[in-house]
């Protein structure tokens, strides 16, 4: 089977980008990672506070990966975020969840949006589904916008199905399917 073309071939943008990691990523990851904002937008298995052995088992988890599914977002080729997808199984192996996260310092200048339009074109092509979702939890109106502009479209409301900093919160589903 050839092997699956790697993002930064899909991706043309002009200040950002989406690579492998290194492992000499690690205290840039974390210092983008380290930050309060970003975690309360993502998973609790996100740690806070985020050290530089939390990026290198970061980076050891997403080098490991067989296929490759998670991958550095970077400025002038030094990490600020991270992007990938999760590849469900049994009667979901069609699907897979995207994610994604930006350091604070690179808020509000398009770059989520280039990089998840060029990244969901890279997930199509690698891999073998049909639909990528997200499910951004309902008070993130900025990665709602950000999948919104990507062409992904809202499904739905999850109504009280998510916790974080011990408040329960709705979470809304978007997707983009094949084609679209």
């Amino acid at each position: 089977m050839p092997s699956a073309p790697q993002p930064e071939m899909l991706l043309d943008l002009e200040s950002c980008a989406v690579r492998s990691f290194r492992e000499t990523d690690a205290a840039e990851l974390a210092r983008h990672a380290d930050n309060r904002k970003v975690w309360l937008q993502l998973r609790d298995r996100f740690p806070h506070p985020y050290s530089v052995d939390n990026a290198r088992q970061f980076i050891a988890f997403a080098r490991g990966g067989d296929p490759e599914t998670a991958f550095a977002i970077t400025v002038a080729d030094r990490p600020v975020g991270s992007i990938g997808v999760e590849l469900r199984d049994d009667v979901e192996r069609c699907s897979a969840e995207i994610g994604y996260w930006l350091g604070e310092p690179y808020w509000g200048r398009g770059i989520a949006t280039r990089v998840l339009v060029g990244f969901t074109r890279f997930a199509f092509a690698a891999y073998e589904v049909e639909r990528l979702y997200a499910l951004p939890l309902a008070a993130n109106g900025a990665s709602c916008r950000v999948l919104e502009k990507a062409g992904y479209e809202l499904e739905g409301r999850l109504r009280r199905s998510a916790v974080k900093d011990g408040k329960v919160q709705d979470q809304m589903l978007y997707a983009i399917l094949r084609g679209d």
